[in-house]
């Protein structure tokens, strides 16, 4: 059967090896073909900004945002509206003709820089500089590694320009990073060296929305929060979008209209300025692949203001909206330029019709444990480890997902000995963070830092470690890593733990299916990473024969 489409970015790719026929995600061959063309448009675009600070030409932030918009909505389940990403490309054309204009020379630019088709040779450019247009296995491979790395970069962008913060410097890597992709002169020596750079500047982009969020928002602390119901209508906030949850919560109060987080925004009731709102209920529901069933018993309207859509049912399509770089056809979209406020009237007055959202589960669930409020508890936690209460810390961060294979981590995390901690963040927790682990001397054993983001207060939470303990290399600490992956932040979460020196690194529940036989040796050879195998084996490993 003839390929209509190939793609292999997320993790459940069909057979680990790429969707050919429609993605597992449910993403059409229409659709791939419109993020293929907007990639390579964006490529053009970004090599064009190289070129303008490499001549000292000033690049605008609304070229930089364009940029990150761009790519962010070619993450995984992000955008499935195959209009909405035409009339980005469309937008990326203009764009770069714009500043094509203002360059004296245009010498030693890619084809993608000048390539301006009209609409009706969209789809045949498409098909000509999708990812197999690099016949190369290895160097493809590099290429979509630090591709995909660089979409997971733009999303931590996006969200702190969101919130008023930039960083030029980020900015700027991405593009020349982007670019280069392009350069047929590059050696795999030359691209594993960009891919770790691409890891540094993924710990710098961490860092600014770490720091957006909480000069915004405050510093994540210890929270217990409610996982049932009230009586009230209720919106359901998914994604991953502080901003966006701010403005609801706003336009909300005084309505009789509650608001619950769902998946990767239950991290927003860690932040001390969300618990001014009396109306801000608590977290429905469980991680992103559970949505079709849980969206369907919440009743009222969803609003995702990130990845990850599912297809929707036809029998709660009118109540999911999108906003952003998220879209679905026939759903509703919500937007406005960063720093304006988004009129969500609609919505609410929607909710208002609704009934109040079906119970699913009760009880509470406690997270908040970022950077900050762990050092809060160093002394305790210290302690805790030199008399040996504590024996290690295990990584697991990352992404949930369908695959049954991922039940893994459930059970990884029952049979975990009773001295271990859990470092987690990202919706991969919510594989064992509803489960009943206790606490060692107080300290929770699921220390929960947030959403996949804040995978840099787990590092931050290592680097103090390995000063209190006076180690000289990270990889000396009590801590192991068991990380789960999806999509593309999780790729340049990868990148920045090993830009940062961490090692022997277990990722699943597959490896990616992007990393050719021989890149994935040299990860394997220089940075020790390896797959899972089965939780007893796994616990052995870390463990010994105590485990």
């Amino acid at each position: 059967m003839k390929e209509k489409m190939f793609c292999y970015q997320c993790q459940e790719t069909a057979g680990n090896t790429g969707c050919t026929i429609a993605g597992v995600c449910g993403k059409k061959p229409e659709v791939a073909a419109m993020q293929d063309l907007l990639v390579y448009v964006t490529k053009g675009l970004s090599s064009i900004t190289t070129k303008m600070r490499a001549d000292c030409l000033p690049v605008s932030q609304a070229v930089n945002h364009q940029i990150s918009r761009n790519l962010f909505t070619t993450i995984t389940n992000a955008n499935f509206d195959r209009d909405f990403i035409r009339l980005m490309v469309e937008d990326t054309l203009e764009m770069k003709e714009n500043l094509l204009g203002q360059l004296g020379s245009t010498d030693g630019l890619p084809e993608a820089a000048f390539w301006n088709g009209p609409k009706e040779d969209f789809e045949s450019k498409a098909a000509e500089v999708g990812v197999l247009s690099t016949k190369d296995e290895d160097i493809r491979s590099l290429r979509e590694l630090i591709t995909y790395g660089l979409k997971g970069l733009s999303a931590y962008s996006k969200h702190a320009n969101a919130l008023l913060h930039d960083n030029e410097a980020v900015d700027a890597f991405l593009q020349n990073a982007l670019s280069k992709t392009l350069d047929d002169s590059l050696s795999v020596d030359d691209l594993v060296a960009l891919a770790l750079e691409t890891g540094k500047y993924g710990v710098d982009g961490m860092a600014l929305l770490d720091k957006a969020n909480t000069d915004a928002y405050g510093h994540p602390e210890m929270t217990e929060v409610e996982i049932g119901v009230r009586q009230n209508p209720g919106i359901l906030v998914s994604g991953h979008d502080l901003r966006d949850l701010e403005m609801l919560l706003e336009q909300t109060q005084g309505t009789g209209v509650d608001v619950y987080t769902h998946s990767e925004m239950l991290p927003a009731h860690y932040y001390p300025s969300f618990k001014k709102y009396p109306h801000f209920a608590g977290n429905y529901g469980n991680a992103w692949w559970k949505q079709r069933e849980e969206f369907e018993k919440f009743n009222g309207p969803i609003l995702m203001t990130t990845n990850c859509i599912v297809p929707p049912a036809e029998s709660y399509k009118d109540r999911l909206w999108t906003t952003g770089t998220t879209g679905y056809p026939g759903c509703r979209h919500i937007d406005s330029a960063y720093g304006e406020i988004k009129d969500f009237s609609a919505l609410i007055e929607q909710a208002k019709t609704c009934p109040a959202p079906e119970e699913i589960e009760t009880g509470t669930i406690v997270g908040g444990f970022a950077h900050e409020q762990v050092f809060a508890l160093a002394d305790q936690i210290v302690e805790a480890v030199k008399s040996g209460a504590i024996r290690k810390f295990v990584v697991m961060a990352g992404c949930d997902g369908r695959q049954r294979s991922r039940d893994y981590y459930t059970e990884f995390a029952k049979k975990l000995p009773e001295d271990a901690v859990i470092l987690t963040a990202g919706c991969a927790k919510y594989k064992y963070n509803k489960l009943n682990l206790g606490d060692i001397q107080g300290i929770p054993r699921v220390l929960d830092a947030g959403q996949c983001n804040d995978s840099y207060s787990l590092a931050l939470i290592a680097l103090k470690l390995k000063d209190v303990f006076g180690l000289d290399d990270i990889n000396d600490l009590p801590i192991v890593y068991n990380i789960a992956w999806y999509e593309q932040k999780a790729v340049i979460v990868l990148l920045s733990l090993l830009y940062l020196g961490i090692k022997n690194i277990h990722l699943g529940p597959t490896l990616p299916a992007f990393l050719s036989p021989n890149v994935a040796k040299v990860l394997i050879e220089n940075f020790g990473l390896s797959g899972i195998r089965t939780v007893d084996q796994d616990l052995k490993l870390f463990f010994g024969d105590e485990a």
